[in-house]
């Protein structure tokens, strides 16, 4: 019979149990089982309630390296750690805080002269803020707002507002004119916001300017807001979480785990290893995760249980128990076993049904169990596939055949196994957007790469869509192969081929193998990606802009060949356009200026990154550094600046390249491209197509410097034997461990 059937016979079915004393559920509030604050520690500051572990004092907030859980209360206003920045409101349930952001703005007078001028600065000891629920906007006409400080790495990024009048602008939408909003950086703990008049051709008409950052539905754009600062400040939703490790090393310390209520969940924060884990209550409980429960609710009331049934505390509840002998009357009293009815003992055979009742009730119970855990994570994974983007992807993969034979769909069981449950020890590599983990695929041990990213949001749920569709459409030996996806887990996986020798970035700055790379195995890999971005541009169908070109985003396989990766940001190009107008998205220190004022995206942005890469494969230093003069910070700049002192070559090239005389001519040459990438306007940079082509021809004289003396004809017949029998890094990458020939093509 159907296991439910014995489910409800048992529960008809009279229970005498001698060994063990009966309880009754009598309903005490769950919520009313924890408390929200530490004994003797302020409860409140003015409207604001502090749950733990936020606290007024010491002894009253959870201790950490920079106090971040310490609220100061001032004149009955709460403000976060000793900063001033104002508290809202504390969430146990989501673990936010909602704070309050003041406005960055800029207002002329009617002779166009500065009235006022504040700039807004926004640090954060510990917590994050939160991506998904804020907008930065920025109003004004001929405006540029911008925010720069650190997350993961430092940044910098805006957006343009233009109109040539109030009367121009529409009430409530924030697309660009009047108006312009993008999200916050994943991650960001300190902003630095600013805003400025791109000319003053219309201060007089349109006298105020401002940039601040609001919580998602907060701001409603209107006119009147140009005209005068309405408003001096908005919510801002910030993330908070405890610790500086995972779950998993924070329970081996027993001491200093925070998760202490019994059955609490533990989560690790949504932005690294290192920044911390959030705690839980049981499901189907209210109340503090973070302390444990200690109120006597029996003690509160003397009419839990009628006599002789005693009263007692349990986790969220609280129960009447039966000694020995009783048995429970279905209220909050006992009856006394063999009186039922007042007369006579219950037989034997009740006492077997009860026992075979029990037996059943638990295997029923357990069935169903089993029976509904499996079909909810069914749902969940179904949940997480819509979420994740999965309706847009087969959409768009029913609309190509060959997309769909590329794009692998694998199962959340495939990629644990593959990562061993995605242990840390499989992590090769963090970035701004998530993680990366070796994994070796059944049954033909395929090594790869599984990027898992921190956050889920709907624009990082697009961003990655975008990458899979460029990624499926790419077949190149210059970009990193997409082997396919998963998105039946929380956060969207990407699975790619494993490349194992790190990126461009650690062996120009980190120095993988202490020394350098050579002259000749720069030029190469210069010359590959160069190539690459040229096939994106102009051979792939459609069209391609990376949109953010560097050095990180350039891996190395064992033989140092270059593969160009990171597809999240880039930009399918219809073929009628040549530019597209859309947020400005990028890496500070490689983003084309013209690019970050105007909004317009061209492939030229990508040949000003380019420029900033072939900077720092010439010099060997950072896009961005600030060991550097304030005014040489920018590499861009500082190289620029650099070949006017030294008449055309830059005193800032690295040192291995200038001791060997017989590359400088190639050197100059190289320099003089870079210079031509890096100029600030678009229509002055060569195309990335005669990048390559030049990269090439250089790469070229480089491997057969006696080419120089021969006929074109015996030049071109060389480049045919080297294209088919020579290794990348046959010439010049010996040095640093790279001996392997094997045959290089493009498809």
């Amino acid at each position: 019979m159907d296991p439910i059937f014995y489910l409800l016979l048992a529960l008809l079915t009279p229970v005498t149990i001698h060994s063990m004393p009966s309880t009754l559920q009598v309903g005490a509030s769950t919520a009313l089982a924890y408390k929200f604050s530490k004994p003797n520690c302020n409860k409140t500051c003015g409207n604001l309630t502090i749950p733990y572990p936020f606290g007024t004092s010491k002894g009253c907030y959870l201790e950490s390296k920079y106090n971040s859980f310490l609220v100061t209360c001032r004149d009955a206003v709460p403000y976060l750690s000793k900063s001033y920045i104002k508290i809202l409101n504390i969430s146990l349930d989501d673990h936010h805080i909602h704070v309050l952001g003041n406005v960055s703005r800029q207002c002329y007078d009617e002779l166009g002269n500065f009235s006022s001028d504040i700039r807004y600065y926004f640090k954060l000891s510990k917590f994050r803020i939160n991506s998904a629920g804020n907008k930065f906007t920025v109003l004004g006409c001929s405006t540029f707002g911008q925010i720069a400080g650190s997350q993961f790495e430092n940044y910098k990024t805006g957006c343009s507002s233009t109109c040539d009048s109030v009367e121009t602008v529409v009430n409530g939408s924030c697309s660009g004119t009047g108006c312009c909003e993008i999200p916050i950086p994943v991650g960001t703990t300190a902003l630095n916001v600013s805003v400025d008049n791109i000319d003053n051709v219309s201060v007089t008409k349109v006298p105020c300017s401002s940039a601040f950052i609001a919580e998602e539905g907060a701001y409603n754009f209107s006119s009147l807001d140009l005209m005068a600062s309405r408003k001096t400040s908005y919510p801002i939703t910030v993330d908070w979480a405890v610790g500086d490790e995972t779950c998993a090393s924070a329970k081996k310390n027993k001491t200093s785990y925070a998760c202490v209520v019994s059955g609490s969940t533990c989560t690790d924060s949504i932005y690294g290893s290192s920044a911390g884990y959030q705690c839980s209550c049981p499901n189907g409980f209210e109340g503090n995760p973070y302390l444990t429960n200690d109120i006597d609710q029996c003690a509160k009331s003397i009419n839990w249980c009628n006599s002789p049934a005693k009263c007692e505390n349990q986790q969220g509840v609280v129960v009447c128990v039966c000694p020995p002998g009783y048995q429970t009357d279905g209220n909050k009293g006992c009856y006394k076993v063999g009186d039922a009815d007042g007369s006579r003992p219950f037989g034997p055979a009740i006492a077997i049904a009860a026992g075979t009742s029990i037996f059943v009730l638990v295997a029923g119970s357990s069935w169903i169990y089993r029976h509904r855990a499996k079909k909810k994570h069914i749902k969940q994974k179904h949940k997480f596939f819509m979420q994740n983007g999965g309706f847009t992807l087969r959409q768009e993969l029913s609309k190509d055949d060959g997309l769909a034979q590329t794009a692998r769909l694998f199962t959340e069981e495939e990629l644990k196994k593959a990562t061993n449950n995605f242990d840390e020890h499989e992590i090769i590599g963090r970035g701004g957007c998530g993680t990366v983990y070796k994994g070796v695929l059944s049954p033909n041990n395929l090594v790869v790469a599984i990027k898992k990213s921190k956050v889920r949001e709907q624009m990082q749920i697009s961003q990655f869509i975008n990458e899979v569709i460029i990624l499926c459409r790419i077949n190149h030996i210059n970009v990193v192969k997409l082997i396919g996806c998963c998105l039946e887990t929380q956060v969207p996986l990407l699975v790619y081929e494993f490349i194992n020798s790190g990126t461009l970035f650690d062996h120009l700055h980190n120095r993988v193998n202490g020394s350098y790379l050579s002259w000749e195995c720069c030029l190469r890999i210069a010359a590959e990606i160069a190539e690459a971005i040229a096939y994106l541009h102009s051979a792939a169908s459609p069209p391609i802009i990376h949109r953010d070109i560097k050095s990180t985003n350039i891996l190395l396989d064992e033989n140092l060949v270059a593969k160009v990766a990171d597809f999240g940001a880039s930009k399918i190009v219809p073929r009628d356009h040549a530019e597209i107008a859309t947020l400005v998205q990028g890496t500070f220190g490689y983003i084309d200026p013209e690019y970050l004022y105007s909004s317009e995206l061209t492939e030229k942005s990508d040949v000003y990154s380019f420029g900033v890469l072939l900077a720092e494969i010439l010099t060997g230093e950072r896009a961005v550094s600030f060991n550097r003069p304030e005014e040489d910070r920018n590499l861009a700049v500082y190289f620029v600046s650099s070949m006017k002192l030294g008449n055309g070559m830059p005193n800032i090239i690295h040192k291995s390249f200038v001791e060997d005389d017989k590359n400088i001519e190639q050197i100059k040459q190289v320099v003089m491209l870079t210079a031509r990438c890096l100029k600030m306007t678009g229509n002055e940079r060569p195309s990335m197509r005669e990048l390559a082509m030049e990269l090439e021809r250089l790469k070229t004289l480089v491997e057969t410097p006696w080419a120089d003396n021969r006929s074109i004809s015996d030049l071109n017949e060389t480049r045919s034997l080297q294209t088919h029998n020579v290794a990348p890094d046959a010439v010049g990458c010996a040095d640093i461990g790279s001996s392997s020939i094997t045959e290089f093509k493009f498809k």
